[in-house]
């Protein structure tokens, strides 16, 4: 009982951190698109995506491995076997970071020259190079908190992180703006430096608080070599397969506009790439904060109760978790397939936006589905898999990028992302109900709150239409805020969702 009110309760912390995160960055992405326009979103996200790239390098797969390892040491009652993790962790995350740091502010303006093809990023990549370090150290104490069912201080930092990222910004970008765009990408990634920074010696205070409640714990420490061997057995796949899906999906970024320019002499490409990977993908994601939160926690006990050789609640838990998923995505594809347009029209002020939300609404369920999957089969020793599958799904969106993009212009990219999702969420997914035994049952999962969600929409949208409230923000509010506890009704109705399912998703 203790261990599911902890789980409960770290889990709305997590969630509502993350509903928190998520709307403040939305509401300052829109500002920030305001202030440098979209191209000046599409020249940050070039930058982002080298960023993705060498955080990968500063991170290692490390938080994951902390994360497992901790957990097992915790319940072996090990003190010094949990101090000792953490610190081979942090060394070698700071070893990575630190030769990173170099290698990327060594060669800031040969990548903004040559790779990413505009020079005005060169001031931006040198300033976001010495964030590496800090990167490493919140992802190693993150993994630590995580896995003594500590979600508090992993939300607070986070709060930290972006209340500073948004200060900075929001204190000099107008000032640079005047500058040109080579002046205000360098002030955003300021912004993000420092809120690392501050987010690293937040959680180093925290810790140094929790370790001294660590001494209940007592037992043989692992030898230091077999430390080693274990992080670098969870380490290594996940590494590999982030630092080449990382170059890789920093290759695609860079491709894009290129692409786009090519269709027909397009002259906007930079616009077009920042409407998608900057505004459309994080309104996208926006609402699955609960499944991350959820995905998150369940690495530590998916972890331990498979190391118990527990795999009836393993596999529970995992059918419990897919069809959670499974139905908030059909909402959520509902929502933005019937209220998209409206969705970008008001947060953005953009019709184009908001097409786009509508085009790529389909794809959630499978968005969702990748992405929980991917970290509950991190928890269940699968990192190999995910390592092959992310790889592979990224060297295949390169090779279609320039094949269809330059054909079909912004309409082929649209395709690529609905084969590329489709691809990785089957073979996750399937990979996952293999590994944990898990079933679906096609029609109580997948046919009636599909069917429920389209069919609740519709006709909510047609009656809102009537009642003269089919625009703006109180369409967009009444359709979720009555379109919810309506899609739930259905759910009972038609036997989706039990009493049952709801007391009993927990890992005993």
């Amino acid at each position: 009982m203790l261990r599911k009110t902890v789980f409960i309760k770290n889990a709305v912390i997590l969630t509502v951190s993350s509903l928190i995160l998520r709307f403040a960055g939305i509401i300052f992405k829109v500002w920030l698109a305001a202030a440098i326009g979209s191209e000046g979103i599409g020249l940050y996200q070039l930058v982002f995506s080298v960023y993705v790239l060498v955080s990968t390098f500063a991170t290692s797969g490390i938080s994951t491995a902390v994360t497992r390892l901790v957990a097992d040491e915790t319940a072996l009652g090990s003190r010094a076997g949990v101090l000792k993790i953490l610190r081979r962790c942090i060394e070698l995350t700071l070893l990575i970071a630190f030769l990173s740091l170099v290698a990327v502010y060594g060669s800031a303006d040969w990548l903004a020259a040559r790779v990413l093809g505009d020079s005005r990023a060169a001031p931006a990549l040198k300033i976001l190079s010495f964030s590496l370090p800090f990167m490493g150290l919140c992802s190693c104490f993150r993994g630590y908190f995580i896995a003594r069912r500590k979600a508090t201080p992993t939300a607070f930092s986070q709060q930290l992180e972006q209340a500073v990222r948004i200060a900075v910004v929001l204190l000099l970008v107008r000032r640079f703006a005047a500058r040109g765009l080579t002046f205000t990408c360098g002030v955003v990634l300021l912004g993000d430096t420092l809120a690392e920074a501050s987010s690293a010696l937040f959680l180093w205070l925290l810790y140094l608080s929790d370790k001294k409640k660590l001494s209940t714990l007592s037992g043989r420490a692992r030898p230091p070599f077999g430390i080693l061997r274990a992080i670098l057995h969870i380490s290594l796949p996940i590494t590999a397969g982030r630092y080449l899906n990382s170059g890789l999906r920093a290759g695609e970024n860079i491709l894009m506009p290129k692409a786009l320019d090519s269709y027909r002499g397009g002259g906007n490409s930079l616009s077009q790439f920042g409407m998608i990977k900057g505004m459309a993908l994080p309104i996208l994601f926006f609402p699955s904060s609960l499944l991350n939160a959820l995905s998150t926690l369940l690495i530590p006990e998916m972890s331990e109760a498979a190391a118990r050789g527990r795999n009836g609640l393993v596999r529970m838990a995992v059918e419990r978790i897919l069809r959670i998923t499974v139905l908030l995505s059909f909402f959520c594809t509902a929502v933005f397939l019937f209220g998209g347009e409206e969705i970008g029209i008001l947060v953005y002020k953009s019709k184009t936006v908001g097409l786009l939300l509508c085009q790529l609404a389909p794809i959630i369920p499978l968005m969702y589905l990748d992405s929980v999957s991917d970290g509950i089969l991190k928890g269940l020793d699968q990192q190999r898999f995910t390592f092959f599958t992310a790889i592979g799904d990224s060297s295949l969106r390169i090779i279609l990028i320039l094949w269809l993009v330059p054909r079909f212009g912004l309409l082929g990219f649209l395709g690529i992302m609905y084969f590329s999702n489709f691809l990785t969420g089957s073979l996750n997914v399937g990979r996952l109900l293999w590994v944990s035994g898990a079933r679906f049952d096609v029609a109580r999962v997948l046919f009636f709150p599909f069917s429920a969600a389209l069919g609740l929409m519709v006709f909510l949208r047609e009656i809102l239409h009537l009642c003269g409230l089919g625009a703006g923000l109180p369409f967009i509010l009444l359709l979720c805020a009555v379109g919810l506890p309506l899609y739930l009704f259905l759910l009972f109705l038609l036997g989706a969702v039990s009493w049952d399912d709801l007391a009993e998703f927990r890992i005993k």
